[in-house]
Order: C-alpha cells, then sequence, then structure tokens
C-alpha cells in the first residue's frame, strides 16, 4: 500500500500545511540477542508560512513495539517535539516565540546519523525549551539569541524523561545516585559567518549557554556553562561538521555530590558528568543521480564519530561511531546504520543509567539498526 499509494501533505489554505510521518524500524544486536521489527513512530505535524506570520508544530506518539515493549499500547509515550509562532519582520529578521530549538551550535542537525550525536544524550542537540528566540542576519553574518525560562513541556509516559528533548529532570528510581534537579532562565547566543574559499563553502560559529540549575531537595540554585566553537563545510557533494563543546555544571545536590546530574527524554533518565569536553566529527556524501528506473535517489553516505572526555579522571569516557547510509525507495525514506558505542546510555549491553556519567561496560559494542519512514 505504502508503495502504490503516494499521500502529500494537506494544504489546508495557500499558508497552512498538515503532514505528518510514520516509521518502522529494524533492530539487529546478537550479542544482547535482540532481532525486532515494529513499528516506531507516529509524528503528526502542521506549519504555517505567511510573509509576516509563522510558525510550526509536531508531535510524537510511541509504544508497544522495541524498544518500548513494556508498553500495553501504541501510543502510550507520546510528547511534542515543537510548538512555536513567529513574526518575521523583514527577510533579514525574526522571533520565535514557544517550543523551539535553542540556537546552540550546529543547526538543527549535528550530524546526518538517523540516532543524533551524543550532544543529543547529553542535551545539547535538537533541544526544544519554552522560550524566545531573536534571528537576525547582517551579510555574511547569523545572529541567534534566546531567553527559555523552563523546558519542554512534559508529555505521557512511564518516565520523569517523559519529553523529545534530553532535558535535566528528577531521575526515576532505577537510577542509583540520581539527583533532583530542574533547569530555568537558560540564556543562549550563537554568532556564525558564511565564508566562501575556494569550491568550499564554509561555516565558523560560536555559542555560549548558561542558565539555572535549582535543586529539589536543598532548594538552591546551580549553574550551567555551556560554550562551543563550530565549523561546516560544503564542497558538491562532499560535506563536514566539526564542533567542540566545554560543558561546565556547578550543582548544589545533597551531600556536596556534584560530579553526576540525572537528565532524561524518550521515556527514559539517566546520569551525566557534569564537567568535561565534547568532541565531534561528521563527514557525508550525496550519490548523484537516481537508480532502478528511478526507485533509489537521494543516496547519501555518512560517518560521525563523538567523544565525551569526561573530567572526572574516575570516569570512562564516552564514545559513539556510526556509519551509514540514508535514500529514497520509491515514497520510502530509509536510514541503515552500524552503530558502534562504548559508555554509550543507547548503544551496546552498556549501563542504559550510568554510561554518560561514571560509564559502563568499557568496550566497543556495535548492533545494526534500519529505519522505514514513510513522509507526508
Amino acid at each position: 500500500m505504502l508503495l502504490s499509494t503516494r499521500v502529500l501533505a494537506v494544504e489546508v489554505t495557500d499558508n497552512f500545511d498538515l503532514g505528518g510521518a510514520i516509521r518502522a524500524r529494524v533492530d539487529q544486536d546478537s550479542s544482547r540477542g535482540v532481532r525486532e521489527f515494529g513499528i516506531d513512530t507516529l509524528m503528526l505535524s502542521a506549519k504555517y508560512n505567511s510573509d509576516s506570520w509563522i510558525g510550526a508544530a509536531r508531535y510524537r506518539f510511541y509504544g508497544k513495539d522495541y524498544p518500548y515493549q513494556y508498553t500495553h499500547h501504541f501510543g502510550d509515550i507520546n510528547f511534542a517535539e515543537y510548538a512555536w509562532i513567529g513574526y518575521r519582520f523583514d527577510p533579514t529578521q525574526q522571533v520565535q516565540v514557544g517550543l523551539n530549538q535553542i540556537p546552540f551550535g550546529l543547526q538543527r542537525l549535528y550530524s546526518d546519523t538517523f540516532l543524533e550525536t551524543v550532544a543529543f544524550t547529553m542535551g545539547l542537540e535538537d533541544v526544544d525549551e519554552v522560550g524566545a528566540k531573536y534571528i537576525k542576519d547582517i551579510g555574511d553574518w547569523n545572529l541567534q539569541t534566546g531567553y527559555y525560562a523552563r523546558p519542554a513541556w512534559r508529555g505521557h509516559g512511564t518516565s520523569n524523561g517523559s519529553t523529545y528533548s534530553t532535558v535535566v529532570t528528577p531521575g526515576d528510581s532505577y537510577v542509583d545516585g540520581g539527583s533532583r534537579n530542574v533547569e530555568r532562565n537558560m540564556f543562549v547566543a550563537r554568532l556564525a559567518r558564511n565564508v566562501q574559499m575556494g569550491a568550499w563553502k564554509n561555516e565558523f560559529g560560536a555559542s555560549v549557554l548558561t542558565s539555572t540549575l535549582y535543586n529539589l531537595d536543598t532548594h538552591r540554585d546551580g549553574q550551567r556553562y555551556d560554550a562551543a566553537v563550530h565549523y561546516t563545510g560544503k564542497n558538491g557533494p562532499w560535506n563536514v561538521r566539526l564542533q567542540y563543546t566545554r560543558q561546565t555544571m556547578s550543582l548544589k545536590n545533597p551531600m556536596g555530590d556534584n560530579q553526576t546530574i540525572s537528565v532524561g527524554g524518550y521515556d527514559g533518565t539517566y546520569n551525566m558528568a557534569t564537567r568535561g569536553n565534547l568532541y565531534q566529527a561528521n563527514a557525508s556524501y550525496a550519490i548523484p543521480g537516481s537508480y532502478l528506473g528511478g526507485w533509489i535517489k537521494d543516496a547519501q553516505l555518512y560517518t560521525s564519530y563523538d567523544l565525551y572526555v569526561k573530567s572526572d579522571p574516575q570516569f570512562r569516557n564516552t564514545q559513539r561511531w556510526i556509519v551509514g547510509t540514508s535514500f529514497s525507495l520509491k515514497f520510502l525514506s530509509i536510514y541503515v546504520e552500524w552503530r558502534e558505542g562504548r559508555n554509550d546510555p543507547y548503544i551496546g549491553d552498556s549501563s542504559y543509567a550510568q554510561s554518560l556519567a561514571a560509564g559502563g561496560v568499557n568496550d566497543w559494542r556495535g548492533q545494526l539498526f534500519m529505519s522505514i519512514g514513510y513522509y507526508f
């Protein structure tokens, strides 16, 4: 049915569209005996775009199939990804208000992978918070600043981590040494410049982030300071993305335990090291043309590597390496990835609750993943 019937986004008016996607997934991990196929995600979205007013919203549904086989029904886990309205003063500047993406680092995503990067696991990549953002283009420069009073609205699930984005949240009962912090009053600024260097189109940028981390047990405020520099380069089919991030969190946890903080999302919570350096690199190659009579097109090869070096010398560093391909098969969007993780809460049989903090299984563990999506 999916291959024979094409469903387009519903154009309600000239400016307002409704759409979404449904995705299935395949997981293969022989070391854990995982061989799973099932429905992954249902997304419903809306978009408004006029000369002055703009806006977008997307809501996601999960459940029943792996890795949410502990729920009874599809849709038992659901949350908003983003929901904002904006005003475009002119072609060079706009403001967005609501649940919108914080302007930090590489935008919108740090890599070409389906899983995204360790930065997403840390709450830096693809993070949507509740607040206001201002965007201004000045020649080759792009300035974005934002103030976010609170994190994303909670959705529905079985965990304190019931959001799309990874955010600071009280740890669930299964998280040993979990903390009870919430993040407020986040200020973010990002400045980037486009530079043409021969055949390469480049972007160089820097970002800063600061926020208040309120502890629900001590009723005291800690602080968060993150800073990053990034680079993107494009030359024909080649694309390169690099980023370095320094993370520093000063907490007010009970008993002076300030080396870890609990964060979560996607119906789970885990601990994260509060201080460290994150190094990231992504490279991709877009294969031109179409194949098999136009059935296969938009093919791309990519690889991504992340290294989170934690400041505590007794903590094991987190690493992630992914190699994969994405392409369109008629009306389907396909991702196929081989994923390797070391002390990674999302990959392999490491400790979900502790890998991003003190560490888990200090060995490389791999698994195969495929996503099959139909976007309308």
